[in-house]
Formats: structure tokens, sequence, C-alpha cells
């Protein structure tokens, strides 16, 4: 090998590792102990999963991204398995309509003007509900329909009292567990003392949530499938929200976890962040919005 090809071949080492050690990638996936993963071992755990919650941000492309590029993925891997989508972002009484529209039933417009859907639907949400649409598949709208969680922060449990048997078919069933020392309503409620909210009506309100769409996700769940379940993070985040009344229920089931976190530097996982889920994707703070 003559010296000239010998320097062309160092050089090219050179920029090889200058573009690797200078790369800004959009994202990293840690797992809980904090250690960075491929994309590819992520995929070939959560496909052993029978729920996967995908704890996004709700204003972030990378989350909404990764949740359309995993379902796509593990859709291509199960094959013809049974697989189940559902979301905290389709309140359950929009549940008709919803089907109505992937059974075309009725037209995109007609579903767009009519099912409540939040602000970045069109950008955020569409993709996942056009590939539900495309593969037949079923979507579960699991949340508890937002007038009743506001029931629930200014009155309390009690106020569900009052809702008609036809309006209680859209909640978890009543009396509903909820216990206010998991971290993710003790934090609320002393998040509600700064704001001048005492009492459990705030993290309550929040659980009311969480056990609806545990309910409803179980409701649709069926044995040998795979259901991925789209949330605001803290949701599912430490295994807590739906989780653990997903867990409270059936605890057999086999359930993965996804969280997203930003960072100044997401070259390392922020201690706060570590054993938040089974796989923590890492975002940079300056990432664009999508609102």
């Amino acid at each position: 090998m003559n010296k000239k090809i010998k320097l062309i071949i160092l050089l090219s080492v050179v920029l090889l590792s200058f573009s690797v050690i200078n790369d800004k990638p959009a994202y990293i996936i840690y797992n809980e102990k904090g250690k960075k993963i491929n994309y590819k071992k992520m995929l070939n755990k959560l496909n052993e999963a029978d729920i996967i919650f995908i704890g996004e941000l709700h204003n972030n492309p990378i989350s909404h991204w990764l949740e359309l590029e995993i379902t796509k993925d593990i859709y291509d891997k199960r094959g013809s398995r049974n697989m189940i989508l559902g979301a905290e972002m389709f309140e359950a009484d929009n549940q008709l309509i919803l089907d109505e529209y992937l059974n075309g039933i009725i037209s995109k417009k007609k579903f767009e003007d009519e099912a409540r859907l939040w602000d970045n639907y069109k950008t955020d949400y569409k993709p996942l509900i056009d590939f539900a649409k495309n593969n037949k598949l079923h979507f579960t709208a699991s949340n508890i329909p937002r007038r009743y969680a506001s029931i629930v922060f200014k009155k309390g449990t009690e106020g569900l009292k009052a809702l008609s048997d036809e309006a209680k078919k859209y909640i978890a069933p009543l009396p509903f567990k909820y216990d206010s020392e998991l971290k993710c309503y003790a934090d609320m409620i002393e998040m509600g003392k700064k704001m001048g909210h005492t009492g459990d009506n705030f993290p309550k309100s929040q659980a009311i949530k969480d056990a609806t769409m545990a309910h409803f996700i179980l409701k649709d769940y069926k044995n040998k499938s795979i259901y991925i379940h789209y949330n605001g993070a803290y949701h599912s985040d430490n295994f807590e929200g739906i989780v653990w009344y997903i867990k409270q229920a059936n605890p057999k089931l086999k359930i993965a976890t996804i969280s997203t976190v930003s960072q100044e530097n997401i070259d390392k996982l922020d201690k706060e962040s570590l054993g938040k889920a089974n796989f923590i994707i890492a975002v940079p703070e300056t990432m664009t919005k999508t609102y």
C-alpha cells in the first residue's frame, strides 16, 4: 500500500471520527438505569410487552414522530397478530364517532368537526389515526370526558354521584381506588398548595383520568394482542398513574413504558429521570415545539 493510499485512508478515518464526535442527535434513548441503548434493542423489548405506554411531551415533535415510528415498526414485527391503539387525547364519549370515522361511515370533515379534537391534532395525532384507519385497527378513546374531570376538581368524587347511569359509562367504575401516597399524586398535592388548592380534589381529578384510561384500555385489550397507548408522560412516569391502575386490575400483564424528557445536554441522562420508565427518550431543550 503506497503512502498516498495510506494518507487517504487515515484522512477518511479522521473525518469519520470527527463527524461522530461532533454529531448533534435529536434524541438519545436510555434504559431505566441511564444506559444508552439503540432503537432496535428498545423495539425488541417493547415487542415482548402486552401493553406499551408511550409517554410524550405534548408539544414535542420527537415524541410524536417516535410514536408513529414505533407503532409502524411493531406492527411490521407482529405481522397478523392483533394490535390495538388508544390515546389520552380522545375522550370516551367520542368512541362512537371515532369508530364511525375509522370504519368509513362518516367523512373526515364530520369527524374533525364533531370530535372535540386537541388543537394540535392535525400535526401530532392525525398520523396515528390515519395509521389505524389504513390498517383497520381499533383505536380506543380512553380518557374521561373533561367535563367530568372538572366536576371532581370542583366538587370531589362525591360530585360524580349526581351523574346519570348513561354518563357513568364513560368513566371508571365508582368508587375508584385512590392512593394519595403515590408520588404522582403526592406531588400534585404539594403543587396544589402552592396554587391555593387544598385537599385532594386536584390530584383526584388526575387520578380519575388515570383510572378511566386504565379501565378502557383493559376493556379493549385482547389476550395475545399488543396494545399501544399514547399519553402525557406524567400519566405513566415512575410506573404510576395509568400503569398503577392496570397493575391493580391485572398484575400478570407485561407492561413496558416510555417517557420523554427535555434536557440541556442529552449526552447523559439527568439523575432525576433515572427509573422514570423502561426507556427514556432524552431530547434537547432547544428542540422546536409543535405549539
